[in-house]
């Protein structure tokens, strides 16, 4: 069975930081050819000289999900530079509002699921087709715990990423029987610059489950990792918690 990843095509959203940038190194030392996606151009070519530097091959495409021909426009370069596949998706993007329900504009609200929900849909219609039409690929869109369960204050966030959850299952049924895997993970507290600003907030959440600690990225990654590689073969719209046995309690 192969475990490695030579000779494909990984995108990966989110990849310039935190749990998309460890998905990207972990893929690329499988030997992926990874095409590194965010807004942000110095931090981009900064994961990609760190890929290289290790030895493996990657790209950065300059992307805002929150525009739709920007997402297109991914799909289409990710595929050229694979040399006309991407094998392996992975939805690692995402913005994460945490307050009351009060706080949040009518703005709030469209970006979240712009970047959650719209984005991830449109990089799978625009991939899936075709890893359907050679018979393999592997989508991993990345979730939240929050996603199943009711928490004050994450009923934006949890909402949006609630809706990926059913669109993994759904892909997987629709794309599974063509030999395209679609799974998720889901992330308890994690330790990225994105939730830095948390504070002992990060630590009072992650005190709830029995590790009793936030993860790091490279955790997550590492369950990103293995639902993207044939050490998954069987399985199908899962979704992986990766929360510290937040699910146990």
């Amino acid at each position: 069975m192969r475990t490695d990843l030579a000779g494909s095509t990984a995108l990966v959203t989110g990849a310039t930081s935190g749990i998309g940038r460890a998905t990207a190194v972990r893929l690329a030392a499988l030997g992926a050819h990874v095409v590194v996606s965010g807004r942000d151009q110095e931090r981009g070519d900064a994961v990609v000289a760190a890929i290289r530097h290790d030895g493996g091959r990657a790209d950065f495409v300059a992307t805002d999900l929150r525009d739709d021909a920007s997402v297109v426009h991914l799909a289409d370069r990710a595929t050229e530079l694979g040399g006309g596949h991407v094998d392996v998706l992975v939805n690692s993007a995402g913005v994460f509002p945490f307050g009351a329900t009060t706080d949040f504009t009518p703005k709030d609200l469209d970006e979240t699921f712009v970047v959650n929900v719209k984005a991830p849909y449109l990089l799978v219609a625009s991939l899936a087709p075709a890893m359907a039409a050679r018979g393999h690929g592997a989508i991993v869109n990345v979730t939240t715990m929050v996603a199943e369960f009711g928490m004050s204050g994450a009923g934006l966030y949890g909402a949006s990423k609630a809706a990926l959850v059913l669109l993994t299952k759904s892909w997987a049924a629709e794309f599974g029987p063509s030999g395209v895997r679609v799974n998720a993970v889901s992330p308890g507290p994690t330790r990225t610059e994105g939730t830095v600003g948390m504070g002992d907030g990060l630590d009072a959440l992650a005190a709830g489950g029995p590790a009793g600690r936030p993860a790091q990225p490279d955790e997550i990654a590492a369950a990103i990792t293995f639902l993207a590689t044939d050490e998954a073969s069987f399985v199908h719209g899962a979704v992986l918690p990766a929360d510290g046995g937040r699910v146990a309690v």
